[in-house]
């Protein structure tokens, strides 16, 4: 599914389980997000801002998470293979057990 919500504001919403791969978050704010078991494969979420998010669970491999902020956001037992975190804000995030990590 190929959706495009660059730039949208998304706060609070609940996208349990939602199918995002590929999809443009470009700069959406996702602050209080919930995307437990959310599919993000491919996505480009550069910019955006993800405080407080929680993505337990989460697939996120091959997606762009340059320059995002996780600041607070729940990162536990999430697919992180092949993604880009160049220049991500992750210095209080909650990270707990990631499933795949790979830096390139």
């Amino acid at each position: 599914m190929n959706v495009k919500l660059a730039n949208a504001s998304l706060c609070d919403v609940d996208l349990t389980g939602a199918s995002l791969t590929c999809g443009d978050l470009r700069a959406a704010d996702l602050r209080g997000a919930i995307l437990v078991r959310a599919s993000l494969k491919g996505a480009n979420l550069s910019g955006a801002c993800l405080r407080s998010a929680d993505f337990s669970g989460a697939d996120l491999s091959g997606a762009d998470l340059s320059g995002a902020d996780f600041d607070r956001a729940r990162l536990e037992k999430v697919n992180l293979r092949g993604a880009d975190l160049a220049g991500a804000n992750l210095i209080v995030a909650r990270v707990g057990e990631i499933e795949h990590f790979q830096g390139d």
